[in-house]
């Protein structure tokens, strides 16, 4: 029996009587799946049974065509599959015979798989991206014809594990901790308008745990000013795709001046005629701090590009002179990890930080892969052992300074 569908022939019987049907008359034929499941007496559903569907029960309208063209993923997200999905498109077609792109098959997608994986090998790709690369072609398939990837998995699995051992290492940014975070604010000149928005960008940053395209997609409706801190309202994030939001109270404090820097921001917005509820609360500025311009059609609308932003946090951090910490470039999601990994230091428990930077409630995230205490890598586990073993260290530190010569005191020379 197949393990999908089976359509049988079938005899009724009743008691000891088998029931046969008459001879003009077609055998009735009755589907089977390995999930039917029958009770005494009961018989599968006939083959020739549907729904009383009617040609008006698979049609849209005009207007929810319309609503559907929207897209219902972020830009930044588009852009990612359909550069990866080109990819894919171009092997195929480049096959000796062509293979079809769309809907794949299993061995289609696994030989892709393979192939990335065979490029990575060679140093053009790490597991990760070649990971993410098939996952983005798996979810672009038609739902119900998507391709099997446990095969592709498994030798991923197995590659991942040989490039660790080869020494590969995933490229995090560091953590731009507390301390680096006010020297790069500090190098920032608050008396313009870009120096009050940069400042206030830095401080939040930090304060809220942001993604970069949190703080891009921020807006001024979102944002509550009080005396002793900040209410936060992000719409949606990465773990947030539902869009319910989450509300936060930022405390104000003395070092990063987060009150006093929102109003500082917010009161140019004011200026510029841009502080609108339904505008974002960060703009690109020109040089002399006005508003910069986008066209009408941009698609973005005058919401900064998640790239833009983070590309002016990196340079915020090399004016101050850090623009690599423990080595490692900085980018925006170093202020992320800068906050999450003081609040470890701090004793914070991890269901407190999930919450504080939107991860999952259960998710570890925030301890295995946002804990970047600088110089970590380099600190030996045994510094942690207190020197000359604790207790003893009195008795042993008396022992040393006696085993010391002393020096000659003044005027008991024996001459030169």
């Amino acid at each position: 029996m197949s393990t999908d569908v089976e359509v049988i022939n079938a005899e009724l019987v009743e008691g000891d009587i088998v029931v046969r049907p008459l001879a003009d008359r077609p055998s009735p034929r009755y589907v089977v799946t390995q999930h039917t499941m029958l009770g005494p007496g009961q018989l599968p559903p006939l083959a020739d049974e549907q729904p009383a569907w009617r040609d008006e029960d698979f049609r849209l309208s005009e207007e929810d065509i319309a609503d559907l063209e929207e897209p219902d993923l972020a830009q930044n997200t588009i852009t990612n599959r359909d550069s990866t999905t080109k990819a894919f498109e171009a092997w195929c077609a480049a096959q000796e015979p062509p293979r079809l792109a769309h809907p794949c098959t299993t061995a289609t997608y696994t030989s892709y798989g393979l192939h990335l994986i065979r490029r990575g090998k060679a140093g053009e790709y790490k597991p990760d991206s070649v990971g993410q690369f098939m996952s983005r072609i798996w979810n672009w398939q038609p739902v119900d014809l998507r391709p099997d990837p446990s095969r592709f998995k498994g030798r991923l699995r197995v590659w991942r594990k040989e490039w660790a051992k080869a020494g590969g290492e995933v490229r995090r940014a560091p953590a731009v901790t507390i301390e680096y975070n006010l020297r790069i604010i500090a190098a920032i000149d608050e008396s313009t308008n870009i120096g009050k928005r940069d400042a206030f960008l830095a401080a939040l940053a930090y304060c809220n745990l942001h993604r970069e395209s949190e703080l891009t997609d921020l807006l001024r409706g979102r944002i509550k000013v009080y005396d002793t801190g900040l209410h936060v309202v992000t719409a949606t994030s990465k773990t947030d795709q539902s869009g319910k939001g989450s509300g936060r109270f930022l405390e104000d404090r003395e070092d990063l001046q987060l009150v006093r820097r929102a109003r500082a921001w917010l009161g140019v917005l004011r200026e510029l005629d841009a502080d609108a509820a339904h505008l974002p609360v960060f703009r690109a500025l020109t040089v002399k701090g006005a508003l910069r311009k986008y066209p009408a059609d941009r698609e973005r609308g005058v919401r900064m590009r998640p790239g833009s932003l983070d590309a002016r946090l990196q340079e915020l951090a090399e004016r101050a002179g850090v623009p690599y910490i423990d080595g490692k470039k900085v980018t925006s999601h170093g202020w992320r990890a800068g906050a999450n990994t003081d609040m470890i230091e701090a004793g914070v428990p991890l269901l407190d930080r999930n919450i504080a930077g939107r991860w999952h409630e259960e998710s570890h995230t925030a301890d295995t892969r946002y804990d970047r205490r600088h110089g970590r890598g380099a600190r030996d586990p045994l510094a942690n052992v207190p020197l000359y073993g604790g207790p003893a260290h009195a008795a042993v530190a008396e022992a040393r300074h006696a085993a010391v010569p002393t020096e000659p005191q003044a005027g008991n020379s024996t001459g030169q």
